[in-house]
């Protein structure tokens, strides 16, 4: 327990929306870019998954009042999937709607291999109509995603890619570390044909390797992110920023960081041994 409240105090931003959007504007003054994540998932009621709903509307508005230059992203199990998929589209609807009245950006996150196909149904009932300002997360763990990325890519979808922290068994997800970097570079080498590619890694082969692809494909450095958690690694955020890379720093707030990190420490230990390779790599 002291050990995951100590992780906290480094990766999490605050328990409020006032102090996760003071954390924004340090990063802004940096030079980065951030994406806000009210901690959540697995809403237990409709009353919770409403609830979650109105946050992220009252945190669009605290961004849009700070005027930073901040985006969101968001659990579809935090909005009630687990429940009801109609609640969950009805709540995402509502924030997505917020976010373009406020010329602001959604992102959804991917959760465990259950909620893929659900997570993508929803994605592709409202984008690019009625909204085209919502983009999706995919994970180079799970053997679909080069199928799923052909797709988004199809459609012109925002995506970030990401490896993947949930434990999944070896029918749907590879299981070596060396099977999911190589599929990472495969599926980075398929996003820049997409609008705005976002990189999530904090590892610099495949940091380097999109990059590459990027510049391969005639990107410049501000058509594609590279996006890294909070408190990871924040000496390099800065050196990428510096060279000229459009940096997003994922920052999650609010008072469920137990649950979130327990569950992803107790899935996968190896993320324990991540986080504190962050704390004293930087």
């Amino acid at each position: 327990m002291r050990a995951l409240t100590f992780l906290a105090r480094r990766f999490v931003a605050g328990d409020t929306i006032d102090e996760a959007v003071e954390a924004v504007r340090v990063l802004n003054r940096d030079g980065l870019k951030a994406t806000l994540d009210n901690l959540g998932e697995e809403t237990k009621t409709r009353e919770e998954a409403e609830s979650a709903c109105r946050e992220y509307v009252a945190a669009l508005r605290k961004i849009a009042e700070a005027e930073a230059d901040c985006n969101i992203s968001l659990k579809l199990t935090q909005f009630g999937l687990n429940l009801d998929e109609s609640l969950a589209r009805d709540n995402l609807a509502r924030v997505l709607e917020e976010a373009r009245k406020l010329g602001n950006f959604a992102r959804i996150d991917m959760e465990g291999s259950d909620y893929t196909q659900k997570t993508l149904d929803l994605f592709y009932s409202l984008f690019p109509e009625p909204f085209a300002n919502v983009g999706v997360v995919i994970q180079s763990a799970l053997r679909r995603s080069e199928q799923d990325v052909a797709e988004l890519v199809r459609r012109k979808a925002r995506v970030r890619l990401v490896k993947g922290a949930y434990k999944e068994p070896a029918g749907i997800a590879f299981q070596k570390k060396s099977e999911v970097d190589e599929n990472y570079d495969r599926l980075a080498a398929m996003l820049v044909k997409a609008p705005m590619p976002a990189f999530g890694t904090h590892d610099d082969r495949r940091i380097a390797g999109a990059v590459s692809a990027a510049r391969a494909a005639g990107l410049a450095k501000t058509d594609y992110e590279i996006q890294m958690l909070y408190g990871v690694r924040p000496k390099r955020w800065r050196e990428l920023a510096r060279e000229g890379h459009r940096v997003r720093v994922y920052v999650p707030y609010g008072t469920h960081w137990l649950p979130y990190y327990s569950r992803r420490i107790r899935e996968r230990k190896e993320n324990l041994f991540f986080a504190l390779r962050g704390i004293f790599s930087d």
